[in-house]
Formats: C-alpha cells, structure tokens, sequence
C-alpha cells in the first residue's frame, strides 16, 4: 500500500533532486522512492553486518590488533604485487 508523505526541502536541496531525477529520467517521485529503497535496502545491510560482528564477539571470535594488522599488511603486500 502506498502512502503519500510531504517533505520540506532547502532549495539547492530541491533543485538537486530536480537534477538527479531529470538526469535519470525519472519523476521526483519516481527518483525519491529509489533513493529511499537503495538507503533503506543499505541501512538493512549495515545493520545485518554489524550484527555478525556482535555475534562473533558474543562467541568469543575476535582477533587481536596485531592479528589484524598482519591481515591489512598481506593484503597490501599482495595489492600492490598485482
């Protein structure tokens, strides 16, 4: 079910939305029900995200810092070999 809201916008707020929808070839409409799904759709992402990381501490599977830094040391060692 659809619901209509209102929202109040600053102007450049306004006239880039205008410019994102018109350059996507959509309605304002149809161009802020996309943003909103693609940040709801990324918020429910992070949150899931998140809840791993919790979980795994929750069950003691943590690593330590230095563990952490020897990892972003390899990859960018084997980064920079590509």
């Amino acid at each position: 079910m659809e619901q209509p809201i209102g929202l109040s916008l600053s102007q450049p707020l306004s006239d880039a939305v205008r410019a994102a929808a018109t350059w996507r070839g959509m309605s304002i409409d149809e161009y802020v029900v996309s943003v909103l799904e693609t940040a709801s759709r990324m918020d429910a992402d992070l949150a899931a995200y998140v809840q791993k990381g919790v979980d795994c501490i929750e069950r003691g599977e943590i690593y330590s810092q230095e563990e952490m830094e020897a990892w972003f040391e390899a990859r960018y060692h084997s980064a920079a070999a590509e």
